[in-house]
């Protein structure tokens, strides 16, 4: 999926998630770092990692805080 889509998909999934605990989002889409990272700044959410594999792949793991 192209952006926006894995920020609007991660968006909707943290509202099923509890308070503290972590979403993993997959992507195959670069851009996905830099707009996962900036979607969880605004929205008060932390990035606790993102790990790109060599088929470029990246999973990110980010934790729901309010």
């Amino acid at each position: 999926m192209k952006c926006p889509q894995p920020v609007l998909k991660a968006k909707k999934a943290l509202k099923d998630v509890e308070v503290g605990e972590a979403l993993e989002v997959l992507t195959d889409d670069p851009h996905a770092i830099e707009d996962l990272k900036v979607f969880c700044t605004q929205g008060g959410h932390t990035v606790v990692s993102q790990e790109t594999d060599e088929q470029g792949k990246t999973r990110h793991v980010i934790r729901k805080e309010h």
